[in-house]
């Protein structure tokens, strides 16, 4: 009997030690959650609403985005100060975005990137887009790409999903398509940017995300001695209207070459008028992979770039003039930011060894991006 009584006791100290576990679990993981706010960030000129969203967690870190292009508002990380700073360029209102010709934050669809001449041949069909782009070639998927659209929202545990159906013909690109775009973040600084496409007309697809990034602080002057490595060891090199000539160059003994750590700024003069180039990344096809490394030495912001996608375009900011008014009234001027696109390749439609963009009706588009930020 007393054998038992001492076989009771255990089992009731392990069933206790197991529900206080889960409680602490339980209690941790509800301290770690993610929040998701909702709010109204203005209206259309059709009356419309567009929705706002902020994520925030509980490590410094929080993101606004919109329904309007699916944009990212703004990205706030701590530094080395443990101050959350602003490294996203953007507009303080909606008529910025709605007026905005230099695709701040937004989701880039159908095709982003350049298409060469405004068109493509598929299935022995020619299809006709705008040419959007200096009047010579297509760009970021036409006059109204999928930045200029109004995105239907829906919110999740730690995120939030945005749905937007293309209708065939839209811009000239052929099938109804369904885009998703899910935006994730975590409890450890990483926001994770899903895609999923499907289509009923075979079609030729390449989603995005076009972020301005300054590691220093949105409008803290250039980006020039960032310090950045991109594990591409070879580039696609482009014709005098950024469109890729077809070739596959080593960037070794180049001023392409960041495959070792190295300040933005270094050698950007022999680029004139800057970096605004594909690199072909170090990876297999669709595996998540660090794809490049970007740190502020003033901030000491680390941020680390994961994507399923072929390549990342690189483009400095060349044609920011200061012409248009920022956050809080700052005006953007040249290399004051950095863009890198996870990406199909520019012009890949026309260009037949480069990795296929075309999606078919039995197919399923699936590409992922993550940002994810420490100090260093």
């Amino acid at each position: 009997m007393r054998d038992c009584l001492f076989k009771g006791v255990n089992i009731f100290s392990k069933v206790l030690f197991i529900f206080f576990a889960l409680i602490i679990i339980s209690g941790g993981y509800l301290m770690a959650e993610v929040k998701v706010n909702e709010t109204s960030f203005g209206k259309l000129d059709d009356g419309k609403i567009v929705k706002a969203y902020q994520l925030v967690n509980d490590k410094g870190m929080n993101v606004k985005l919109i329904s309007y292009g699916a944009i990212i508002v703004e990205l706030k990380v701590p530094d080395k100060n443990s101050k959350p700073i602003d490294v996203v360029l953007g507009y303080d209102d909606l008529k910025g975005y709605v007026n905005d010709t230099f695709f701040l934050g937004a989701t880039i669809g159908r095709y982003a990137n350049r298409i060469a001449n405004g068109g493509f041949k598929l299935d022995g069909k020619v299809y006709k887009l705008a040419k959007n782009d200096n009047n010579l070639n297509h760009l970021h998927g036409g006059v109204q790409g999928f930045n200029k659209k109004l995105w239907e929202p829906e919110v999740l545990k730690q995120g939030v999903r945005f749905t937007y159906v293309s209708k065939d013909g839209e811009e000239g690109y052929p099938g109804n398509l369904k885009s998703e775009v899910t935006y994730i973040l975590t409890d450890d600084n990483r926001l994770e940017i899903d895609y999923k496409a499907v289509t009923d007309k075979t079609t030729v697809i390449n989603l995005t995300n076009h972020s301005y990034f300054n590691l220093n602080g949105q409008g803290k002057g250039n980006i020039l001695d960032h310090i950045m490595k991109i594990n591409g060891k070879f580039y696609t090199p482009v014709d005098n209207t950024l469109i890729p000539t077809g070739e596959i160059l080593k960037v070794e003994e180049t001023p392409f070459d960041f495959t070792k750590p190295l300040a933005v700024g270094s050698r950007i003069d022999k680029v004139s008028p800057g970096y605004d180039h594909n690199y072909v990344l170090n990876k297999l096809q669709d595996e998540l992979a660090l794809a490049v490394e970007v740190y502020s030495p003033d901030t000491k912001i680390l941020m680390q770039l994961y994507t399923t996608q072929p390549g990342v375009q690189f483009y400095t900011g060349n044609f920011l003039d200061g012409s248009m008014s920022g956050k809080s009234g700052v005006h953007y001027n040249k290399h004051t930011a950095f863009c890198l696109e996870p990406q199909h390749f520019p012009n890949t439609p026309n260009i037949g060894h480069f990795p296929s963009a075309t999606l078919r009706p039995n197919e399923t588009y699936n590409q992922k991006i993550v940002y994810e930020f420490r100090l260093k």
